[in-house]
């Protein structure tokens, strides 16, 4: 087996790296060092840096069909399943052939007919700037064609099941498990009481009326565009799923639980 070891070099001494992978030759299987996003490869990939980091390497990595497993060398760790501190554990569980892989949901994203996957959010936000006036917009939203609702806030948020773990938690929503069948959408600083967050199911298609001033739109982070009025929006499920390498649901909910408090 071959094990790809992808590092962020802001985070994480390659001493570190070539520790993991003295331990992978040890156990007879070969590793390959990593910290270029397009460098990635392997029949499983470790990913050792923060939750961006994780997201990065998770969506080439789909891409690739390879599973993944991350060690924290950044803040929270969300997505993570080791910290820093037990880095080494990370080894025997890459190398197990009968380990458990959660398959996580992603977003596609259509915008006037670019395409874009998401693991863990899309955001779309009210641009802030000297030259225009800070004000909530009213965004109207359908699921599968039918009127699910306005949205009067900041901006909206639609998280996977993934996301929903930090930016729901934050925007007042709620937390979905992983391998959940539903996706969510939760307003930024909502105005009215009629902006709260819906849940609904991975296989319907959201589609959006935006405002007449253009809307932001972010996918993970990452800058994709604009979008007004006269965009075409589509949020579908995407056909890809990212495969993370796991210690089981149960770790999951003990590691959210310590971070959360």
């Amino acid at each position: 087996m071959n094990i790809g070891i992808y590092y962020n070099r802001d985070q994480v001494g390659r001493d570190v790296a070539e520790n993991l992978a003295a331990r992978v030759f040890s156990a007879g299987h070969t590793a390959t060092l990593m910290t270029d996003v397009a460098e990635i490869g392997g029949d499983r990939l470790v990913v050792l840096g923060g939750d961006g980091t994780m997201l990065r390497a998770a969506k080439r990595a789909s891409v690739l069909g390879i599973p993944v497993v991350g060690v924290n060398f950044g803040r929270l760790g969300f997505l993570t399943e080791f910290e820093r501190d037990e880095a080494e554990r990370v080894v025997p569980l890459v190398l197990d052939e009968h380990c458990a892989v959660l398959r996580r949901a992603m977003l596609e994203v259509e915008l006037n007919g670019s395409r874009y996957d998401c693991l863990n959010e899309l955001a779309l936000l009210h641009p802030v700037s000297p030259e225009s006036d800070n004000r909530v917009v009213t965004i109207s939203v359908t699921i599968d064609g039918s009127h699910a609702g306005e949205f009067v806030a900041d901006g909206l948020i639609v998280t996977t099941p993934t996301g929903s773990t930090a930016y729901s938690l934050s925007a007042g929503g709620s937390i979905m498990t992983p391998d959940c069948e539903t996706f969510q959408l939760t307003p930024v600083c909502a105005f009215s009481m009629r902006s709260r967050s819906i849940a609904y199911s991975n296989r319907s298609e959201l589609g959006f009326s935006l405002p007449r001033g253009a809307l932001v739109l972010y996918g993970d982070g990452t800058y994709l565009g604009k979008a007004g009025e006269e965009d075409h929006l589509i949020v579908r499920k995407s056909v890809r799923s990212a495969a993370f390498l796991t210690r089981g649901l149960s770790e999951y909910f003990r590691r959210l639980t310590q971070k959360i408090n």
